[in-house]
């Protein structure tokens, strides 16, 4: 094994005198001497063999390769602390908190009974941070290293994801809508007479309209809750999940578009480790309700 010859005090020390702005601000901030600083840092480059700043008046400025260094070591250092708080919380039995983020498509009475289930098991003691997402920003998410479990209809390059439910989209429109009133299935030529709402950015290469796309017109919107407003008002059909809309179809306020059944699809929604090298086993545990509580779903 590679002898490690940098502390982790010394990097803690140069992101200080970047933070604050030069050596004599970073000792009152660490409550060092500016000898203690001025001697860490030259001796932080000295073992790395490179410069990591440069004195410009009173104010220290990184250089290329500091900036370089700088941004890595951050990671480095968060990590550290990270893995300290898991070591704690493995010696409680608690396994600390469960920072999940969920697409907004994921079925919230399945994520309730997920919650509820954990609880119950023992691990109500565990803190849970939810952040319910919409599908194009679940990815961008996920690169927030401090993420634990995500569940998104994409997987990011790096991770991995395991399958763990589908959900079904349906073409819905006000009842009153002129496609009701051809009277038979509607085709996808008929569809692309007519305005497709839909949220924005529309990923729609493998829906079943996608087909002759370049001729359907096409309204994006920046949330679930207005698309669904826009189709209640009749300004045009979308394809939407179909749990998600049941509500409404019940009440009468949209109505599911006569489409060969073929015309459906489906979308699988994954389930991803955020962090797999320092999974905390309050987030097992919740994996593994997830997982019991889709495959108990499927059976029924």
């Amino acid at each position: 094994m590679q002898n490690i010859y940098v502390s982790l005090k010394q990097w803690r020390i140069l992101h200080a005198v970047i933070d604050c702005g030069g050596y004599a601000e970073a000792a009152k901030s660490l409550h060092l001497s500016q000898s203690t600083i001025s001697y860490t840092i030259s001796k932080l480059q000295e073992q790395l063999g490179v410069p990591l700043l440069k004195i410009d008046g009173r104010k220290a400025i990184l250089t290329s390769e500091g900036r370089a260094l700088l941004d890595r070591s951050r990671h480095v250092l968060k990590e550290a602390v990270e893995l300290e708080t898991f070591a704690k919380n493995l010696g409680q039995g608690c396994g600390g908190e469960v920072r999940l983020v969920v697409d907004q498509n994921f079925p919230t009475p399945l994520l309730m009974q997920a919650l509820r289930e954990f609880t119950l098991s023992g691990q109500g003691a565990a803190q849970v941070k939810l952040r319910e997402v919409p599908v194009s920003q679940t990815e961008e998410v996920l690169h927030d290293l401090s993420v634990d479990l995500a569940i998104s209809e994409h997987v990011p390059l790096g991770l991995l994801g395991e399958p763990l439910v589908e959900v079904a989209h349906i073409p819905v429109a006000h009842p009153d809508h002129p496609l009701f009133k051809l009277g038979r299935e509607v085709t996808a030529a008929d569809l692309a007479q007519h305005v497709q709402i839909g949220l924005a950015p529309s990923s729609d290469a493998d829906r079943p309209d996608a087909a002759g796309s370049a001729q359907a017109r096409c309204w994006l919107l920046n949330s679930f809750d207005t698309v669904v407003a826009a189709v209640r008002e009749g300004l045009g059909y979308a394809w939407l999940p179909q749990h998600r809309v049941e509500q409404w179809l019940e009440q009468g306020l949209l109505a599911r578009l006569p489409v060969s059944e073929k015309a459906g699809y489906k979308t699988v929604l994954y389930l991803i480790h955020g962090r797999p090298w320092s999974t905390t086993p309050a987030a097992s545990r919740f994996a593994e309700v997830l997982r019991s509580l889709v495959t108990q779903r499927i059976e029924q």
